[in-house]
């Protein structure tokens, strides 16, 4: 009985052992070495032992601030090429509409306008016929002769002013006689005033517009032929014309 109740004692006597015992609780060592303290938690300074000062407290890792160690500005470096054009947007929206300016100053005057006239009215009262010996027909009556460029007695119109001129041609046929004129620009016939021989005489006109350079000459010509030419006229009355005017000047723009 005696024996049984110690093998019970120690079989419970290490596990009621404790804290609440007031038992200390002794490390487990080997019988061939002596007894170590236990491993101390590595230290943020390294190796450390224990009864250092330094045991316990945070590892600080030291910092070094850039800006002290920036050097200076260096120079600028030489401009690159320029880079190739984009593609054109949309138009954009269109903006408000602005405030009305200010009225601005008044210009210098121009220059006056200075215009060109050019213009001649004659006629003549006396008939004329081609046996006679005459290729212009000259003229006896003076309408209008703006600075005299009309010469009677010749017959000519010696153009000063180069621009378009509108020129008319009226005459009076003769009965029984053929009327055939030409309107000429120099040497050359432009335009023709024609009546076939007939028992009445009648009135027959011709216009035309023609470009004349300065110094042209305008006249007309009573063609020859082997039959009678003739225009009809009389003291009283003024039957034949031939008049021009300048319509636009060369130089205008």
């Amino acid at each position: 009985m005696a024996a049984s109740t110690l093998v019970l004692l120690a079989l419970l006597l290490p596990t009621a052992a404790g804290p609440g015992l007031g038992l200390p609780r002794r490390p487990c060592v080997h019988c061939c070495r002596p007894a170590r303290p236990p491993a101390a938690a590595p230290s943020p300074y390294g190796h450390v032992s224990a009864g250092d000062p330094r045991w316990g407290l945070p590892r600080v890792r030291p910092t070094i601030d850039i800006s002290i160690l920036k050097g200076e500005k260096g120079e600028a470096g030489v401009r690159g090429r320029s880079g190739r054009s984009g593609k054109e947007g949309p138009p954009g929206f269109r903006g408000p509409q602005g405030r009305k300016g200010q009225k601005g100053q008044a210009g210098p005057p121009g220059a006056p306008c200075q215009r060109a006239y050019a213009a001649f009215s004659v006629g003549r009262r006396e008939g004329l016929h081609s046996g006679e010996d005459v290729e212009a027909v000259p003229f006896d009556t003076e309408l209008v002769n703006l600075d005299g460029a009309f010469d009677l007695a010749a017959g000519r119109f010696r153009c000063a002013v180069p621009g378009v001129y509108f020129l008319s041609l009226n005459v009076h046929t003769w009965d029984r006689e053929e009327t055939y004129l030409h309107v000429m620009l120099n040497r050359r016939p432009t335009a023709v005033l024609y009546a076939q021989p007939g028992e009445r005489s009648v009135m027959q006109a011709q216009s035309l517009l023609l470009p004349l350079a300065a110094g042209d000459s305008v006249w007309v010509r009573m063609f020859r032929r082997d039959r009678g030419n003739a225009i009809y006229g009389e003291r009283g009355d003024l039957y034949i014309t031939f008049s021009g005017h300048l319509v636009k000047p060369a130089a205008e723009p």
